[in-house]
């Protein structure tokens, strides 16, 4: 039985990969996902960006016996799970990505945190303000927000996937996006994929950037025959 994790995306849970979770493992993996700190109802510990949640995978791991997983990761779980490869290369097998954003710079970074002002959401989109609060309950989903955002700024300043760690990592990855993903470009993603030494890319039809919107049908005939795959680092 393959073990694979799948981690969610900046502002997700574990309860948006839970339709995931159940179809993997009714395909006969060993599938599980966990809440990064702050997300989900986990609670906020100290530190808080990609470097702490890749810790926090390495601790789940560790906890369960897992000695090596494969790793599917949406948006910021992809970006967590390459640096996952990057940091420990023997803990992953086979990487699968969907609409992770890879193309971090000041000024991008500045662009995506202000789509993050918790006071402009509950006011334009207060269905959204009622659906974080609910599934990051008891904590609150506007300090999520703040820490979030300077998580991106701090990428912006600092990425930790450039173009010349990725050619270091030999992990089998397939990169995905959306053809319709309004918030990661093909460019950044192609250039990612090709980047990559054992990369490949693929895009995925009618798919919009929300976890929630995606055909999973669609993303397991996409990820099932890598998944299966003999090759291995």
């Amino acid at each position: 039985m393959k073990n694979i994790l799948l981690l969610h995306g900046a502002l997700g849970a574990a309860s948006v990969m839970e339709p995931l979770t159940e179809l993997l493992n009714g395909e006969g993996y060993a599938a599980q996902t966990l809440n990064f700190s702050g997300h989900g109802g986990a609670p906020f510990v100290e530190g808080f960006g990609i470097e702490p949640f890749t810790n926090e995978v390495v601790r789940l791991m560790d906890e369960n016996g897992i000695e090596k997983t494969d790793i599917f990761g949406y948006s910021m779980g992809g970006y967590v799970a390459l640096n996952l490869a990057r940091l420990h290369p023997g803990r992953v097998g086979r990487i699968i990505t969907l609409a992770t954003k890879f193309d971090w710079t000041p000024e991008g970074a500045e662009r995506e945190t202000k789509m993050l002002d918790p006071d402009k959401i509950e006011a334009k989109v207060p269905a959204f303000a009622k659906q974080l609060e609910e599934r990051h309950a008891p904590n609150d989903w506007k300090l999520l927000l703040r820490k979030t955002a300077d998580m991106m700024l701090e990428l912006g300043q600092r990425p930790l996937l450039t173009p010349d760690v990725l050619s270091k990592i030999t992990h089998p990855c397939l990169i995905c996006l959306g053809d319709n993903d309004q918030m990661v470009s093909l460019a950044e993603t192609t250039q990612a994929a090709n980047a990559l030494p054992n990369g490949q890319l693929r895009i995925l039809e009618q798919t919009q950037h929300p976890f929630e919107k995606v055909n999973l049908d669609i993303l397991r005939y996409a990820i099932h025959p890598f998944l299966l795959a003999q090759k291995t680092i």
